[in-house]
Parts: structure tokens; C-alpha cells; sequence
């Protein structure tokens, strides 16, 4: 029996004062957003997000002009409404207080003391209202004797040991350690984040109060390390570059064909067996010394020279046809063109076509979270700089317009 499908969504009753920029906050809250929360992105104002002015590319208007804001800052703040705030004001300091003691959560990645100098930190946050969740983003995280250094998602990806493992062997050409095309450091921690104040706002429920979060983009790589790490754990042997080999899994990398290049990943021995059908090589699949993921992976170097030479005689969508008749997972190298016009992708609806506030359009990436009973929905594009700071204003703190006028006069906001 199908759920019935909420018109409100999942976090439809929270609210979220995000007081975060760049990347890894943004994304936090744009998934709590995307789940119904009412997120307040708090902006300097004038200026903004960084990542505003992070372009070309551009977000068009509706004549098809460029705006001032960049398709980077529309990537993580779908959803948001903008306010303009001065915090380093006592008046905009004020204003963000008031916010926070009707918030449910707050969201900042300011350098560690910057929020405590104006009243903003946590134990001041709290003692006006017990039950915020307050979840602090930052390099190094809160405690230890790299705490004060700046970083961004690059360095982490070298600290964190993820380039390390990252890139052709050194000893083949192009060898050497590579980052990630993504800044995937400030994409988990933003992951790692909504995980972390959504388990904080279920306690929440038990205890009737909020907590503090402490999130660090270098604890958040380092964990991503996963399966290499706790081998490394295991065995003392530190981890080293397969390029697009896989360390515990043969074949699993990619292979050229007569006319390209083409990805298959063999997760098991059943899988190999088929895939050697497939390639018509009952050779190799009745050899002991492959019919064991063990002996593929310790015998690789004898083994892919032999399957490379048989990928070369077809072409890939040959090869494709042949080996998804068999349930072998492979596929071709797309680029991003060719990924939106998948098929599959174009089913799942994972381009978002959505109507600016200037009557322009931006197109953003649907988010992965599929709830049936209550889902996402992208009601809000990404907001102009402060195209709500006067309904907030007014709506949340009651303002009058005279106060409003006297805000900016101040240039509070």
C-alpha cells in the first residue's frame, strides 16, 4: 500500500538560522531545506555569501542577462530565505539573538572566538533558549593544536590522506597524487552535519534540550578513508594509489575498447564468471588461478594484461550490451552532458528547473533523499542578497517599518 504523501515536508516544523557561507554549511542546511525546514541564510550586508561572486558561470535573469550571483552559490543555498545582517553591530548582534531564541537550530562556520566576542556562541545562544542545536563547521574543529589554522577543502584532501590514494600509480605515466574533481571535503562535512543535527534535534525530543555540535572538514575526510583506513589498521601497510583499480576487487577498473573507454566492476566471484562469458574467455573463468577474488587480486599484473587485450576487440556498447545481458555492472565514462541525458537519469528527475525571484531560471541538482511519505520539494529558489530581511523583520520580530528604516539608516542590515 502506497504511504500518503504529506503536503508538508519532513522538518516542515523546524527552523534554521544559518549563519554559515561557502560550501560545507551551505549544503548542510540546504538539505534541511530540501526536507521543509524554514532556513534563514543571515548574509553580510552589500556583499553577501563568497561564493556569489564565485563566477563565470553565471545565473541568468529572465532576459537571459547574467546576474551578480554565480551558479556555484545557487548549488547549496536552494530553499533559503536571505537576511541581511551586520553582526558585528550590537544593534545586528541583537537581531540575531532574537532570531536564535526562536530558531531550533543555528549553523555557523566562523573561526573559532569570532561568535563568542559578540555574544553569538553557544552558551550565550543557549541561556536564551535551551533547546537550540547549534553546530559549529569549521578546519580543524574546536579542540587540538591545529584548531586556529584556516584551511580549505584542498588542503584537507591532502592532510585528510584522500590524495594520497588518489591517481595513477607512480609508476605509470601521469602518476602521482590527484584531488577529487569535487571539493569533497566540504560535501561530507555538510553530509556528515545534517546527520549530525538531526540525531540532535531526535534527542532533543527526549531530553527537551539542544546541544552543541562540533564538525571538522579534516575529521569528516579522514573518515571517509573507510575501508582503506581500518586495512591500514590491520596490516600496517599504507594504503597507495590503484588509479581507477580497486585495491580489493579484480577486474574492477577501467579498460579501453576498439573505440573508447569503458568502466567494468566485478564485485564477486559469480560476477566473474559471467563476465568471462561475456568476453568469451572460458579460459579464464576455468583457470583455479581466478575462480578466487584472492587470486585475481594477487595475481593482477598476469591477469589484466589478458583481459585488456580481449576488451580491445569490441566496441563499448557492444561490450555494454553484452555484459548487462549478463548482470556484469559496467558502463561508458560520461561527462556531465551525457549524464543528464541518461535515461535513468532523466527518469529519476534529477535536474531541478526553477523559477528565480528576477524571472529568470536556475537549474540545480535534485537532492538523493526520496521519502515517500513526506517529500523533498523545492519550493524557493536561491534568494537574491537580503530579498527577505524586511518579512523577517517584520513576520518573525515584529518590527515596525520605522524601525526597519532605522536598521538601514544604521546600515545594521
Amino acid at each position: 500500500m502506497t504511504p500518503t504523501i504529506q503536503n508538508t515536508g519532513a522538518l516542515s516544523h523546524i527552523r534554521v538560522l544559518d549563519l554559515s557561507r561557502i560550501l560545507a554549511g551551505p549544503w548542510a542546511t540546504q538539505n534541511l531545506a530540501d526536507l521543509g525546514a524554514e532556513v534563514i541564510k543571515v548574509e553580510r550586508p552589500g556583499v553577501g555569501d563568497d561564493t556569489r561572486g564565485w563566477g563565470p558561470p553565471w545565473i541568468r535573469d529572465d532576459n537571459g542577462e547574467y546576474t551578480n550571483d554565480s551558479t556555484y552559490y545557487a548549488a547549496a543555498n536552494r530553499g533559503k530565505k536571505s537576511i541581511t545582517v551586520d553582526i558585528a553591530s550590537e544593534e545586528g548582534q541583537k537581531l540575531i539573538r532574537e532570531l536564535a531564541a526562536i530558531s531550533d537550530v543555528l549553523v555557523e562556520n566562523y573561526k573559532i572566538g569570532d561568535l563568542k566576542r559578540y555574544g553569538l556562541d553557544y552558551e550565550s545562544l543557549a541561556a536564551i533558549n535551551p533547546r537550540l542545536v547549534y553546530c559549529s563547521i569549521t578546519g580543524y574543529g574546536q579542540t587540538g593544536p591545529s584548531s586556529h589554522k584556516p584551511g580549505y577543502d584542498f588542503v584537507f584532501q591532502a592532510q585528510g590522506g584522500l590524495m594520497s590514494i588518489t591517481g595513477e600509480r607512480d609508476d605509470l605515466p601521469g602518476g602521482g597524487a590527484q584531488k577529487v574533481g569535487i571539493a569533497i571535503a566540504d560535501v561530507m562535512t555538510g553530509m556528515y552535519s545534517s546527520i549530525a543535527i538531526l540525531a540532535a534535534l531526535n534527542h532533543r525530543e527526549v531530553s527537551g534540550r539542544g546541544q552543541y555540535i562540533d564538525m571538522a572538514l579534516l575529521d569528516c575526510l579522514v573518515a571517509l578513508g573507510g575501508n582503506q583506513v581500518t586495512g591500514y589498521f590491520s596490516s600496517g601497510k599504507v594504503p597507495f594509489r590503484y588509479g581507477n583499480a580497486h585495491a580489493s576487487l579484480v577486474p574492477y577498473q577501467v579498460f579501453q575498447t576498439s573505440d573508447g573507454d569503458m568502466v567494468v566492476a566485478v564485485g564477486n566471484d559469480q560476477q566473474w564468471q559471467k563476465y568471462c562469458e561475456g568476453i568469451e574467455r572460458p579460459d579464464l573463468a576455468s583457470d583455479a588461478r581466478w575462480t578466487k577474488v584472492t587470486g585475481r587480486i594477487t595475481g593482477r599484473e598476469t591477469l589484466i594484461p589478458e583481459l585488456a587485450r580481449t576488451m580491445r576487440t569490441r566496441t563499448s556498447a557492444q561490450w555494454i550490451a553484452r555484459l548487462e545481458a549478463l548482470g556484469v555492472p559496467c558502463g561508458r565514462i560520461n561527462d556531465y552532458k551525457q549524464v543528464f541525458e541518461d535515461p535513468q537519469v532523466v527518469h529519476r528527475g534529477l535536474r531541478v528547473d526553477m523559477p528565480t525571484e528576477d524571472g529568470g531560471t536556475v537549474s540545480t541538482i535534485a537532492s538523493p533523499l526520496r521519502l515517500t511519505g513526506t517529500p523533498v520539494q523545492y519550493k524557493l529558489p536561491p534568494p537574491k542578497l537580503g530579498s527577505s530581511t524586511e518579512d523577517l523583520l517584520k513576520q518573525l520580530l515584529n518590527k515596525s517599518d520605522k524601525e526597519i528604516a532605522a536598521y538601514r539608516e544604521a546600515k545594521v542590515i
